[in-house]
């Protein structure tokens, strides 16, 4: 136990039990070590050894027969097998020539006879009869050296670990001259609780200050810490708790166009609906994987959606699904009222265009060739014309589908238009 530690804190429960055993001064020491490691637990037994440690340093704490008590149960709290801990606070009570004779004798005769037949005739005795019996008077009392000798022969250390700052430190128990060693009057117990309570005890040491070590200069190449600012805004959705009734009308028509030709009456419903309310695309139920239907069945009721959803961060998702669905007429229509309609990204129209050429080299049916190349060879007649793209960008690839299908009067007009634009 350190020296300059604070005392342990103890439960009131606990701190009841002590001073009761420690009061216990006709009992025999027997039967109140055999209470103490009742009603104490293992874990709990060094807790309370540190706080008898530190009531023991001062001889006016103690009336001599609590003093006797202490250190049997001390000694008791462990085993012949374990290694006691309160050794040295024992060998400094066997050796202290400033205490009582009787005591240092007790507990030298727990330090010799451990487990022996002394032992256990002395703690057959009381605390009381001990000190009024005759055994002590003639009983030799050993050198220190000896027991220090004894003890760490079996690993045991005879020196308590005391802090260097020791000396700088002082009590925070100060005696009263006035009051006699034997003093048992009836606020002993109440001073002593109170010196096993939770804020008092063990030794006041200084406040060691020093100045706090300056900051060193930050490096070339040196990460530096940041303290960014998290003072976020909060922004309210006021679409919260928002009437939803138009919107349900809106995703029953979308769930219509998707499986088949709107009426002319539901198309102009829809397209006045989303005037009103732009933002009801968002909630119209419309998913990328549903457009290639939308543009089959109602290739203007998909050019309104997506001139709508132009902003949306899922924009490239639809465009994406346009580029990769089969090439046909409704499609190309409605590539073609969007050039007109927003500005599209020139990736995707080029993309867009690459698929075209490719789908038709890649047709195997004749007529059907022919009738997608008049499309293909239309739609990029008006592109040109309405210059939505640079044809130089393009130049070479639709030179070439050109020659290729050069037999299809389409692709020979679009040939020489390319060629009036070098």
């Amino acid at each position: 136990m350190s020296a300059c530690g604070p005392v342990p804190t103890l439960r009131p429960d606990e701190r009841a039990d002590l001073l009761s055993l420690l009061a216990a001064a006709a009992r025999p020491l027997a039967d109140v070590v055999s209470d103490f490691l009742a009603r104490f637990p293992r874990e709990r037994r060094l807790r309370v050894g540190g706080a008898l440690c530190f009531l023991l340093e001062d001889k006016k704490m103690f009336h001599p027969t609590g003093r006797l008590i202490a250190f049997a149960i001390l000694h008791q709290s462990y085993s012949p097998q374990t290694a006691n801990p309160y050794i040295p606070m024992l060998l400094n009570g066997a050796c202290d020539e400033a205490s009582d004779r009787s005591e240092r004798a007790f507990v030298q005769q727990l330090l010799t006879s451990p487990g022996g037949d002394n032992n256990n005739e002395v703690l057959n005795q009381s605390a009381v009869d001990y000190l009024n019996g005759s055994v002590s008077a003639s009983q030799v009392l050993l050198p220190r050296e000896q027991l220090e000798k004894q003890y760490c022969s079996n690993g045991v250390q005879s020196q308590p670990q005391i802090s260097s700052f020791r000396p700088a430190a002082v009590r925070s128990v100060i005696p009263d001259p006035d009051v006699p060693q034997s003093c048992a009057n009836s606020s002993e117990d109440s001073a002593l609780a109170g010196l096993l309570q939770e804020k008092l005890g063990g030794r006041l040491g200084p406040q060691w200050i020093r100045p706090t070590p300056p900051r060193l200069p930050v490096l070339d190449g040196e990460l530096q810490w940041l303290n960014p600012d998290n003072n976020h805004e909060l922004l309210w959705d006021y679409s919260m708790c928002a009437d939803t009734s138009r919107g349900a009308a809106i995703r029953d028509l979308i769930a219509r166009a998707v499986k088949g030709p709107l009426a002319p009456a539901q198309q102009e419903q829809f397209i006045i609906e989303m005037a009103r309310d732009p933002k009801l695309v968002y909630y119209c139920g419309m998913t990328p994987q549903k457009l290639p239907d939308l543009v089959e069945h109602n290739p203007l009721i998909a050019v309104e959606v997506l001139s709508k959803l132009i902003n949306s961060p899922d924009i490239s998702g639809y465009f994406a699904g346009l580029v990769h669905m089969d090439m046909s007429l409704h499609s190309m229509e409605v590539v073609n009222r969007l050039t007109t309609a927003v500005d599209l990204p020139t990736e995707f129209v080029h993309e867009y265009i690459t698929n075209c050429i490719q789908s038709c080299q890649n047709i195997k049916d004749k007529y059907m060739q022919n009738r997608l190349v008049r499309l293909v060879c239309v739609f990029l007649q008006s592109l040109i014309q309405n210059k939505i793209i640079n044809v130089q960008d393009l130049f070479i690839e639709v030179q070439v589908f050109c020659i290729e299908f050069s037999r299809i009067r389409e692709a020979a007009g679009l040939f020489r238009l390319l060629k009036s634009l070098e």
